[in-house]
C-alpha cells in the first residue's frame, strides 16, 4: 500500500493506535494530511526545511519514520528525516545487530 501524504479522512480527536500488524492507520493522524506531497519529495539539493517543519510535533512522527525504515523508502522526507538521515539510522541499526550477534555467537 502506498503511504498517504494526502487527505483521506477526518480522524477522531483521539490518540493514534499503532497496529504492529502493519496497518497504516497512523497516517490518519499525520500533520502532512492535506499538504502538497511534492513538499516531501524536493528536487535534489532543494531545501527540506518546510517539510521537516510539517513533521515537527507530529504525533505519528515515529510511526512514519519506522514505516519508512521498514519499507526501505529511499526518497523523500519521512518522520522528519531525509534519505541521508534514514540511511545513517539503518547503518547504525545494522552495526548494532551485527555486534549483538557476534557477542551471542
Amino acid at each position: 500500500m502506498e503511504p498517504l501524504h494526502e487527505p483521506t479522512a477526518d480522524p477522531a480527536a483521539e490518540e493514534p493506535v499503532v497496529d504492529p500488524g502493519g496497518s497504516e492507520s497512523w497516517q490518519l493522524y499525520a500533520n502532512c494530511l492535506g499538504v502538497d506531497p511534492d513538499l516531501f519529495f524536493p528536487e535534489r539539493g532543494a531545501s527540506t526545511r518546510e517539510a521537516k517543519q510539517v513533521c515537527q510535533g507530529c504525533v505519528v512522527r515515529e510511526e512514519c519514520l519506522e514505516y519508512a525504515l521498514a519499507n526501505g523508502e529511499k526518497f523523500g522526507i519521512w518522520g522528519g528525516l531525509s534519505e541521508r538521515e534514514r540511511r545513517r539510522i539503518r547503518r547504525a541499526r545494522a552495526l548494532a545487530r551485527a555486534a549483538q550477534q557476534s557477542q551471542t555467537a
